[in-house]
């Protein structure tokens, strides 16, 4: 044994995480009297634009000059191609899971879009259906869809079942 006393390492965790030392500093506390270092005038020095309320020291000030973000044209509204994106992460498909096909439909079971619709899944009209590989499928099935994940169609495969492809 030896004789310094050392401690087993502590493993990282949530509960002893700690910034590293001298990386966080407290905020600087303006006008608070001349012993402060930032008194009277609170770091902004005697007369001038820069001295007074309301400054233009943001960011995006451009000196005088018409700034960028009013420079540009204003496409606005999700009626025009030119438009900015009007629902940037929307889906066009409606998908349907392997555990929803699993619980409503009885092995050799032809899976179509009528018999989805009669189930309660893919109940909007006219948007294409994806079948989604969320759960186990344990049942052959046929499947008729507009797509399908690779997962998805691995295991309807895998259980004995086949993937038809519909084309829109």
């Amino acid at each position: 044994m030896s004789t310094t006393d050392e401690k087993p390492e502590e493993r990282i965790g949530l509960h002893n995480l700690k910034p590293a030392p001298g990386s966080r500093r407290p905020r600087k506390r303006v006008g608070r009297g001349n012993g402060s270092g930032t008194g009277k005038t609170s770091g902004r020095g005697q007369k001038g634009a820069g001295s007074r309320t309301g400054s233009k020291d943001r960011a995006r000030f451009e000196g005088g000059q018409m700034p960028i973000h009013m420079r540009m044209r204003k496409l606005r509204g999700p009626h025009m191609k030119k438009s900015m994106p009007f629902e940037p992460f929307r889906t066009h498909t409606q998908p349907v899971n392997l555990l929803d096909l699993e619980e409503r439909f009885d092995a050799g079971a032809e899976v179509t879009l009528e018999a989805l619709t009669g189930k309660g899944l893919a109940t909007r009209k006219g948007i294409p259906v994806k079948v989604l590989a969320k759960g186990e499928l344990t049942k052959p099935l046929t499947v008729h869809a507009h797509g399908f994940s690779a997962a998805a169609r691995e295991r309807i495969e895998a259980a004995g079942g086949t993937c038809q492809t519909i084309t829109p």
